[in-house]
């Protein structure tokens, strides 16, 4: 069955809001075996809505849309659709009755304009929406399907999950396509396409290959006949990526290298502490967004001038020798974060983020250093890109040095 989704609003088009509901549906039909062919996105017009709507219509066997389903006089995809059909739209008094009775719940009466959230064309039944006044649509005609879905995020996936989902999978029930991202860093993109190269040509499960912020990803997908044959296939696959691209991978799926991390410094019982130049408190930053970082991260420190760095523990004849961004600093950084702390893993990150070059070093050199008291890393990079981009990468890559590191750190092990 070939899949459109059509993600409906003006604010799409003009920047202002992102289109997540696309993103997750898309994510959601291969576990019912449906094949996605098609993402539009259409603003509000119902003369071009309705042009869309025939095209999906013409090509595809199950239509979704998102938006357009609120009481302004801009909320057209009722409209559109009913026009698409050439059918009439009427209010259902049950509707009516549900949609005043979401008002009175909350001491409110309901506007007139939420009248046309409670029409539906002949064809069409209501998806009902516990979570606001819209209710969606489900209309079968001609062996397709078309289904209308509101366009705040919190109710479509709500609606999805509890009325949609359950009724397409009964109908399509048979076929499973499965994905699994792989995460790697510390490759480009085109020596990780080298290195997969005799898997790039297998069909089940094919491989395909992305650059992310955070890395090169490698996405694995599958369609078996049931759930279990196709994890099956898929963890046969990702073994043989695995096997290849070894200690570059960090993660899989919905993984962030942050909370892998800070899994490794749980599981082992130790703590971690950081100093920062370069970075400028976005490492420190990255490491608490993961909840309950408490229990390991003892606290970060921003050292961006000479003088802070001295005031941490790095010797100044050091900074004067070799140069505040330089492996030796970088090392006595990290040395200091666990000393000035008390922790017992610290990291440090030094380097040039731009734009201009300091220290006749260029923008985008990096040194990052990892310390434990028993092994010592320090790795030099050179990253291209503007300033947020050079320090969300040596974030990346210090936090990457740390988890190597870790896997190595025999469990439990204290300085």
């Amino acid at each position: 069955m070939r899949a459109e989704i059509i993600s409906i609003g003006t604010e799409l088009l003009l920047g202002e809001t992102v289109d997540t509901n696309s993103n997750y549906l898309a994510g959601q039909l291969p576990l019912l075996g449906i094949d996605l062919y098609w993402i539009s996105q259409v603003g509000d017009n119902q003369l071009r809505l309705v042009e869309v709507l025939k095209r999906a219509w013409q090509r595809s066997e199950l239509l979704l849309t998102t938006g357009g389903l609120g009481p302004t006089e801009d909320d057209l995809t009722r409209e559109s659709i009913a026009e698409m059909f050439g059918e009439d739209m009427s209010v259902s008094l049950v509707l009516k009755q549900e949609i005043e009775e979401f008002f009175s719940q909350r001491g409110l009466e309901m506007p007139l304009s939420n009248l046309k959230q409670a029409t539906l064309i002949p064809s069409a039944s209501a998806i009902h929406n516990i979570r606001g006044t819209a209710p969606g649509w489900w209309v079968e005609k001609d062996s397709h399907i078309l289904i209308a879905m509101p366009g705040p995020p919190r109710e479509m996936q709500h609606m999805w999950e509890l009325e949609v989902q359950p009724k397409l999978r009964q109908r399509f029930a048979g076929t499973v396509i499965l994905s699994r991202t792989v995460k790697t860093f510390g490759l480009t993109e085109a020596a990780v396409d080298e290195m997969v190269t005799p898997l790039l040509s297998g069909t089940n499960p094919t491989l395909a290959i992305y650059a992310k912020a955070d890395g090169i990803y490698l996405r694995l997908t599958t369609k078996a006949q049931s759930q279990i044959d196709a994890e099956e296939t898929l963890a046969r696959g990702e073994a043989s990526v695995r096997s290849i691209l070894g200690e570059y991978i960090w993660g899989t799926d919905h993984d962030t290298l942050e909370g892998v991390v800070g899994q490794l410094l749980v599981e082992k019982g130790l703590s971690l502490a950081v100093v920062e130049s370069c970075t400028g408190g976005l490492l420190a930053a990255t490491i608490t967004d993961v909840p309950g970082s408490s229990i390991y991260f003892k606290g970060g420190i921003v050292a961006y001038s000479n003088e802070a760095k001295v005031a941490c523990g790095v010797a100044p004849g050091l900074i004067a020798n070799c140069g505040a961004i330089s492996l030796e600093v970088a090392r006595a950084m990290a040395q200091a974060a666990r000393a000035y702390l008390k922790a017992d893993i610290g990291v440090s990150t030094t380097g040039v983020a731009g734009p201009n070059g300091v220290e006749n070093k260029a923008a985008g050199m990096l040194y990052i250093a990892v310390d434990d008291g028993h092994t010592s890393r320090v790795i030099q990079g050179n990253y291209p890109g503007n300033r947020p981009q050079i320090k969300r990468r040596a974030t990346t890559a210090a936090l990457f040095e740390l988890k190597k590191l870790l896997t190595a750190v025999n469990d439990n092990r204290k300085t």
